[in-house]
């Protein structure tokens, strides 16, 4: 959520309308881009209520704006998707789906998920891969998921992209590879701003990537 991953997002389904219509075409997109620093404070201090609030009146606003559907770019925040689905009429692309679909077309089950600790300690993500889609999650141990966490609030949401934490994330994957994990799942709109494929002896499905060409392709009408 914050504005480090909305670029991605942004270039991502540019670049698959374009691709798709050709010629100089490229996506409507209306964006809603919010303080993340309102949004952190609301997280760490468990007012997740407050949060859905912010949540719900960009999209009631990106409804007014003739939106024909919600992209909700950060994967921590769909705690509050429910909030969000039930408040406005809009469809919510959740990122939770596009992801999995990816990991069971390559045949895997058994992942691993790095994410804020919201992502990896709660049911509101976990859950939805476990139930929905039939995946097996693993996450790393206490002291390694506080090490992600940090590393994303500390770090790479101010843009900061340092070596010693590159090495940090490489070593928790490959010890979750030891734990026969089959794949890692991003689960971070920033995580993929300091690791990429060259970093892992496994799979990565990184959920900023896939997210942004489900949703272009949705806007598009394409499976």
């Amino acid at each position: 959520m914050s504005w480090e991953s909305t670029v991605p997002y942004y270039q991502t389904i540019n670049r698959v309308v374009g691709e798709r219509l050709g010629g100089l075409h490229s996506a409507r997109i209306v964006l809603y881009s919010v303080d993340f620093h309102e949004i952190e404070q609301r997280q760490h201090a468990g007012r997740w209520k407050e949060a859905a609030e912010i949540l719900v009146a960009a999209a009631r606003a990106l409804q007014r704006a003739d939106a024909a559907f919600l992209v909700l770019c950060t994967n921590t925040m769909h705690k509050v998707a429910p909030e969000i689905e039930e408040a406005v009429p809009l469809p919510l692309l959740h990122i939770a789906d596009p992801t999995a679909e990816r990991i069971t077309a390559t045949g895997l089950r058994r992942v691993a998920l790095l994410g804020t600790k919201f992502t990896m300690e709660d049911e509101f993500y976990r859950g939805r891969l476990e139930s929905r889609h039939g995946l097996e999650v693993l996450v790393p141990p206490a002291e390694d998921r506080a090490i992600v966490h940090r590393i994303i609030y500390e770090e790479l949401c101010l843009g900061r992209v340092r070596e010693e934490s590159r090495a940090q994330y490489r070593r928790i994957m490959d010890d979750l590879a030891k734990r026969k994990a089959e794949g890692v799942i991003l689960g971070c709109t920033e995580i993929s701003l300091v690791v990429g494929l060259e970093d892992s002896t496994l799979p990565l499905f990184d959920t900023t990537q896939l997210h942004a060409e489900a949703a272009a392709r949705y806007a598009l009408g394409v499976a």
